[in-house]
């Protein structure tokens, strides 16, 4: 009788000091990561089924030697950002002499850097590449490399193995519905991975995702992974989310879900209604700037020439509470848009406002023009937040930098804070449709909350104002204010942590 394939499936740690980290939120409410790894989870779904598996995620735990040899195999899925992390992982997998096989979007952007270190590149969308590696190691003659030959038709893609989740150890699941996105922004490699048209999965794929999750005792909330949710309208309304509204009802609202989509969600009326009424509350946009030059320059046509104000203002009277991301270091940044950036965010009422200084990643539109223009200076390492920058931009550096750090001091701190929960507050028409359960964690958070942030924070008045404010304006708000609190306490922690790297950029 052939022994069981033991394969050990590890996820990389991301960097902890980043803002898109919530680090700190997180110690809130007693989890330890946001998601788990939906890549990983959906190659468990791909593999035999004799296979025997085990999931080791780095953002909550430890790997260990004992895991590691228990391993036939060491399979590792990773994005740029977790670099530092996956080299540790080939490091010591190497030392105890295990067979590495490595795919996700860091090995397919840079595969050529690890063909010396890794055994098996399963490169592109598993379902394409996957099964001839399998088919290949039946027969005893694996390949070095895998390419993709085309992309994964996503209506096949079984439900990924949630059953290999510690799942009490995040604070959100994670599904999908597309891949790819139908825009053209100069510094997105999105295109490059997944493409411009969105493949889409059946409404009976996502409801038996949905139930896998629910029959496992999840409650709360779920993130929907698309590059841009709405990037099909006409299947979204059509299919997709009137299966989600009649789940959620039978279901009574278990989940609330989340995702991203472009700004021209807020010329669709009918599409956010359902939108909430199938139990979506948030949903985080690219709005990158609010200088018209920027966006132009960036392809961002999307955004271009339209009321951003008025936009994000009738996606928040619709009952969607908008994040938004933004990036300084454009070529058509002036001195003047710091202010202005700061300006247009508070107006908003934006809350979660994820601000970073442009990056090129390789094979982009973006890398490929500063590269001609001899301005790249180092590798991508996909972190936006961390104040560094790997091209030569316009504006001088440190000019740029200082800039940077105004409009993240600004806008982490609680003065802001609280003046950016006030116009929130005015123009917020909650709708949602998901039970709010006051379970012993967020009963902790809210108790850690006054405590750590309404007595020790040296700004805590803001704190105090900001939940009399909600409680006579509109109460039901008030753990959603307490929520937005310690997101900016995580902010502040995070910059607060940053502060010497900053100083020390400046100096050099």
């Amino acid at each position: 009788m052939k022994n069981k394939i033991k394969a050990l499936m590890v996820y990389p740690a991301y960097p902890e000091d980043t803002f898109w980290s919530f680090k700190y939120a997180l110690k809130f409410i007693g989890k330890s990561s946001t998601f788990p790894p939906l890549g990983l989870l959906t190659v468990a779904s791909l593999l035999p089924s004799d296979w025997e598996l085990k999931l080791v995620d780095l953002n909550i735990e430890n790997l260990t030697a004992r895991e590691i040899d228990w391993a036939d195999f060491v399979m590792i899925s990773a994005m740029a950002v977790q670099r530092k992390s996956v080299e540790e992982i080939i490091k010591r997998a190497k030392k105890r002499g295990k067979t590495i096989i490595a795919g996700g979007p860091l090995f397919t952007m840079h595969f050529d850097e690890f063909t010396s270190s890794v055994d098996h590149l399963v490169l592109g969308e598993a379902e394409v590449t996957l099964p001839k590696f399998l088919e290949d190691l039946e027969k005893g003659k694996p390949e070095p490399i895998y390419f993709p030959e085309r992309f994964a038709d996503i209506e096949r893609t079984p439900v990924p193995r949630f059953d290999l989740v510690k799942m009490k150890r995040y604070s959100s699941m994670n599904v999908q519905f597309s891949r790819g996105c139908p825009y053209n922004c100069e510094f997105c490699d999105i295109p490059l991975l997944y493409g411009h048209r969105p493949r889409t999965k059946s409404s009976k794929q996502l409801i038996e995702e949905l139930e896998s999750l629910y029959h496992l005792g999840w409650e709360g909330g779920v993130f929907f992974v698309d590059d841009n949710f709405i990037g099909n309208k006409r299947k979204l309304k059509e299919e997709i989310l009137p299966a989600l509204i009649n789940w959620s009802r039978f279901r009574n609202y278990p989940f609330r879900f989340f995702t991203e989509a472009s700004i021209n969600l807020a010329d669709d009326e009918e599409l956010m209604k359902m939108m909430v009424e199938a139990g979506f509350d948030e949903v985080f946009i690219g709005i990158e700037s609010p200088n018209p030059d920027s966006l132009k320059e960036a392809h961002k046509m999307q955004n271009y020439r339209r009321n951003l104000e008025e936009a994000i203002k009738i996606i928040h009277q619709h009952g969607l509470i908008v994040q938004g991301g933004f990036i300084l270091g454009f070529d058509n940044d002036t001195p003047g848009i710091f202010n202005s950036m700061v300006k247009f965010i508070q107006k908003t009422g934006i809350i979660t406002a994820m601000v970073g200084l442009l990056q090129a990643p390789k094979g982009t539109k973006l890398y490929e023009k500063l590269k001609k223009q001899g301005r790249i200076l180092k590798d991508f390492v996909a972190n936006n937040t961390d104040f560094s920058i790997n091209f030569i931009p316009k504006m001088d550096y440190k000019e740029l930098l200082r800039g940077y750090k105004e409009v993240v001091e600004k806008l982490y701190s609680q003065k802001y804070l609280y003046e950016r929960v006030k116009s929130f507050i005015d123009i917020y028409r909650p709708k949602v449709r998901a039970k709010y359960r006051l379970t012993a964690n967020r009963f902790l958070a809210f108790l850690r909350s006054i405590f750590v942030i309404g007595i020790l924070d040296r700004g805590r008045i803001y704190y105090w104002k900001s939940i009399f404010k909600t409680l006579f304006k509109k109460p039901k708000l008030l753990p959603l204010t307490i929520t937005f609190e310690i997101y900016g306490y995580h902010f502040r922690k995070i910059y607060s942590n940053q502060a010497k790297k900053i100083k020390k950029l400046l100096s050099s």
